[in-house]
């Protein structure tokens, strides 16, 4: 696979204040920095706006993949005459295919570098998309939609491996939340678009559209998007060697919670993507152009708040507090989702109830993006392996929260507020049992590198 633009060296900056990669060299004398060290610095920061873009549209490819499909969901449903809860199968298949895909390709990348794994991911995922656009049946469209699934995996596991290769600490966590101010621009366009496509076509053309954009986005990457692993810090171990780094990383108790808090938060979540189309639509009458405008609504209010998490927050109160904040935002707003269900308020329309998801939504961009930089700050090595933990752990435990929805039918809102509140109090029990005593006391060696002097990195001025 050709190497195009300049190889991006890993970088570990100030943890306190300064987001600029700097170049992570071996111990030499004092004195001016000067020849190759110099110049590859300066190819870093020249680059670094484009490596963002690049970076936030690999990170929203599962929005995108599955946003833009939302509005369609009911139609789907009559054309392919299935049932819905079988119909939210293809959501359920798409996720799993992502967790699964996640866990093979990150231990990939840390053996041969970011590029090759995410070029072919990205083909793979153009030709399963385009599949699912002809697909005749709805087991047909599960299939293609687990493929697609498996393939666009490595979008989201490199792009967090890839931050963690040029960050660490209070900038890895910063970084976080500008991604989400990129990529959180896809759940808010994605099912405008899904509407409007479905005014001039049927849902199949939304399938046509994801193919266009993969294609798009597999050129840029190709022409743009250099190698930030480099060839002296690979893995060259097999399963055995990728197996006992993983097994290194969930033996780290804090990682490992923080970890299991941000899949079940990203099952409350899920609860919601997969539950939506069908109470907003179906319960409350709503068009699929009034759904993806409340569902635009709520994703810009999930990229406000992570840019407050990241361009307020952190670096002032400590990332566990402010993600415990989240956690308990998002507990009040689906006991109150919970409540309207059961009919406590009396019958509601869909205001109060939009208002709700609203507040869910926007709590997440508190509790998501801190969840990965607090787990990936307790790690030196194996990215990859990590990232793919994250991530195959979030989407497993939301493929399972996505049938959980339909098992009341699509006629109420109790399933899918049930699942949401369920979900989010385990997240918070993970975070107080697991986390917290890590947080409040002196942090042993990162997960995946031997004991040494040197410590996790500091999270940076915090209150």
């Amino acid at each position: 696979m050709p190497e195009r633009g300049p190889s991006i060296p890993h970088t570990t900056p100030d943890t306190t204040q300064d987001t600029t990669p700097k170049t992570s060299e071996p111990a030499r004398a004092a004195g001016p920095e000067t020849g190759p060290a110099v110049r590859a610095l300066s190819a870093t920061r020249r680059t670094g706006w484009l490596v963002t873009l690049v970076l936030g549209g690999l990170t929203a490819t599962p929005p995108l993949a599955m946003d833009m499909y939302l509005p369609a969901l009911p139609e789907v449903t009559r054309a392919l005459a299935a049932p819905a809860a079988t119909v939210q199968l293809t959501l359920t298949a798409c996720l799993a295919g992502m967790a699964l895909g996640q866990l093979v390709v990150g231990p990939m990348s840390d053996r041969w570098g970011r590029r090759r794994p995410l070029l072919s991911g990205l083909a793979v995922y153009v030709v399963a998309t385009a599949l699912c656009a002809v697909a005749p049946t709805v087991e047909l469209l599960v299939a293609f939609r687990l493929a697609q699934g498996l393939a666009g995996a490595a979008a989201i596991v490199i792009a967090r491996a890839v931050v963690r290769d040029l960050y660490d600490g209070v900038a890895m966590a910063r970084f976080f939340s500008t991604l989400m101010l990129i990529s959180g621009v896809a759940p808010v366009v994605a099912p405008l678009i899904g509407g409007q496509i479905l005014r001039v076509t049927d849902w199949r053309g939304v399938f046509v559209v994801l193919t266009v954009v993969g294609v798009a986005l597999g050129a840029v990457v190709w022409a743009r998007l250099p190698e930030t692993l480099p060839e002296a810090e690979r893995h060259a171990g097999g399963v055995r060697d990728t197996l006992h780094a993983m097994r290194g990383l969930l033996a780290d108790r804090a990682f490992t919670g923080y970890m299991l808090a941000g899949g079940f938060a990203f099952a409350s979540l899920f609860a919601y993507i997969a539950a939506s189309p069908f109470v907003i639509q179906e319960i409350y009458g709503a068009s699929p152009q009034t759904f993806s405008l409340l569902f635009g609504l709520n994703s810009i209010g999930l990229v406000v708040v992570g840019q407050v998490n990241g361009k307020i927050l952190v670096g002032r109160v400590r990332l566990d507090r402010v993600l415990g904040l989240g956690l308990l935002i998002v507990i009040a707003a689906a006991t109150a989702l919970l409540l309207m269900s059961l009919g406590v308020f009396g019958e509601v329309g869909l205001v109060p109830v939009a208002a709700a998801l609203f507040v869910l939504m926007s709590a997440m961009g508190l509790s998501l993006p801190n969840t990965q930089a607090l787990a990936l700050m307790r790690v030196r090595t194996s990215a990859g392996s990590a990232s793919a933990l994250l991530g195959t752990s979030s989407f497993l435990i939301g493929a399972v929260a996505s049938p959980l929805v339909g098992i009341a039918g699509e006629d109420t809102a109790l399933p899918m507020a049930v699942v949401q509140l369920v979900a989010a109090l385990v997240a918070l029990a993970f975070f107080v049992g697991m986390c917290r005593p890590a947080a409040e006391r002196p942090a042993g060696p990162p997960a995946g590198r031997a004991a040494g002097p040197a410590g996790p990195a500091k999270e940076g001025r915090e209150s």
